[in-house]
């Protein structure tokens, strides 16, 4: 069936034709594309969607996407909360609405809510949860505070240090469990700790992961996300987006990730290298390889040259030395494999930008399109490397909204703010960008990153930071759109409005490129088409 997209302000993000009024589809991909008099006569009689003269865009890739994490009813929502008293109030709200809860799971607490910023305690949530078992996790779901209850239901004690999840901090006194515990994300989110996991708390089981995974499709469908990029997956977790599929509810088309944690081995490199030639089609893919170097700077765990600002007694840490991960590298860059690797600390990109140059001089240059995640923190002397070694920096705008990383200013030291989110640095070193929400992290709305990027600002417009990294929106859609689909590899059919690629594309309630920046957090998606098949529709 031929459809024909007509009456429109079509931004395609090709340089060869960057604006366009009308385009024609037929059996999912854009087949004509040009002014609205020639399309409309050249194709009487066909099936019409009329855009009311609105601002058509490529649908957005968002590179960075937790979809499987949720965030929804089944959990207390933390995000906000400015104080313990807050906390518990919002436990005891989520409690009388889920009076059959078996465990308590919340996510997005902030360190800030905590008294000095201190890292929570199990005792902190004594008597808050009606006797059940806890689990929370902090808003950048790298960590993790449970309940003394909890800590019974889970088995552990003061002998235990390391569980398949994380690594538990004791009390320096006591030696018991604080109730902290730290590398949730490294762990916890590996093939062993969700396995260990799903036998203790309802919230892993299979059965509560697709229900996350099909809420989040049709909210990324809702934001105009049309390619979502998952970072962090073990082949145990491939089967939910496969079961999304069979049952029609695989609105956007999905890259996902194998996560690679500390003692990974070769035979499972074989088991990654044939899922991902099993799974390779435009709509389901399986492909990236995702490591870390450190972990993150509000915890103190991210790698520093420096010690920070307010620990003075630490710099970090990472998860390999220099030798070992330019190894591991060197070893996935040899299979073919496409590295995303997790890095905020300035040490830790540079230890990663070291190891990918490690691989080129040992394989030779190859077209790997190897990421860094995050880089939320550089030394100046790091930013042309990006474009020099052909490393995509995947960011995520929202991080750096002023209003949500006091805690992370604090510890990094003011000297150390100017290329924090370097997003014009690295855009005026021509390095190759791709943008993402890092939901459920941040907000998955694309336009909130957008506003981010252009403005540095908190959502209220009270309070901007370092502005001199600010970018232009049409940069910063480009890293949404035709960044995103260079950086994994699905250039050729994504990322614009071009005849012959796929017809995914978005219809948006404002035009974002003639309005304040402040508008663009209230522009919504009115129609989200994958494949010329509409998925989302106001």
């Amino acid at each position: 069936m031929t459809t024909v997209v007509r009456n429109a302000r079509v931004w395609t993000a090709d340089p060869s034709r960057p604006w366009a009024e009308a385009f024609v589809i037929d059996s999912g991909r854009i087949t004509a594309i040009g002014s609205d008099s020639a399309i409309s006569s050249a194709f009487t009689g066909s099936t019409t969607i009329d855009a009311g003269g609105q601002l058509v865009i490529p649908g957005i890739i968002d590179s960075h996407n937790h979809i499987r994490l949720g965030s929804g009813d089944g959990a207390v929502q933390l995000a906000g909360a400015k104080s313990l008293a807050q906390i518990r109030h919002r436990i005891a709200e989520w409690l009388d609405e889920n009076p059959d809860s078996q465990w308590v799971y919340g996510e997005g607490f902030d360190y800030a809510a905590l008294p000095d910023g201190r890292r929570p305690r199990a005792s902190d949530l004594e008597g808050a949860c009606g006797g059940r078992p806890a689990m929370l996790l902090d808003y950048s779901v790298h960590a993790a505070w449970f309940n003394r209850e909890a800590l019974a239901a889970l088995g552990v004690g003061s002998a235990t240090t390391h569980v398949p999840y994380g690594e538990f901090e004791h009390d320096p006194d006591t030696g018991e469990l604080t109730g902290y515990l730290n590398d949730y994300a490294t762990y916890g989110l590996s093939r062993a700790g969700l396995s260990a996991l799903e036998q203790l708390v309802p919230v892993f089981s299979k059965q509560a992961q697709y229900a996350r995974v099909r809420a989040g499709l049709h909210m990324a469908a809702g934001f105009g996300i049309t390619t979502i990029v998952e970072p962090q997956n073990s082949l145990d977790d491939l089967v939910l987006f496969q079961q999304a599929r069979d049952q029609g509810e695989l609105r956007s088309r999905v890259i996902a990730a194998l996560f690679h944690p500390v003692g990974t081995t070769d035979a499972e490199l074989d088991e990654f290298a044939a899922s991902i030639a099993k799974h390779r089609d435009d709509h389901f893919r399986v492909g990236p390889i995702k490591l870390y170097i450190d972990d993150i700077i509000e915890p103190h765990t991210a790698a520093m040259f420096e010690p920070y600002a307010n620990k003075p007694d630490t710099n970090g840490r990472t998860y390999y030395d220099q030798d070992t991960f330019d190894s591991i590298i060197a070893r996935l860059d040899a299979r073919g494999m496409q590295c995303f690797v997790h890095a905020t600390g300035d040490r830790g990109n540079h230890m990663v930008l070291n190891a990918f140059e490690h691989a080129r001089k040992v394989n030779g240059t190859r077209d790997s399109r190897h990421q860094i995640v995050h880089v939320e923190s550089l030394q100046p002397t790091d930013i042309p490397r990006f474009a020099e070694l052909g490393v995509v920096a995947c960011m995520q705008p929202r991080h750096c909204g002023p209003e949500i990383i006091e805690d992370w200013r604090a510890n990094v030291g003011p000297q150390r703010w100017r290329y924090a989110w370097p997003m014009r640095s690295l855009m005026n070193a021509a390095a190759p960008m791709a943008f993402s929400s890092d939901w459920n992290v941040a907000e998955m709305d694309p336009m909130v990153g957008l506003y981010s990027a252009a403005t540095r600002a908190s959502l209220d417009g009270t309070q901007s930071w370092v502005p001199e990294e600010t970018i232009p929106v049409e940069a910063a859609l480009r890293a949404y759109t035709t960044g995103g689909a260079w950086a994994n590899f699905c250039d050729s059919d994504r990322g614009s409005l071009t005849q012959g690629r796929l017809a995914d594309f978005v219809i948006l309630s404002n035009d974002i490129f003639s309005t304040e920046p402040a508008a663009l957090l209230e522009t919504r998606a009115e129609l989200t088409v994958v494949g010329g098949e509409i998925v989302h529709a106001i």
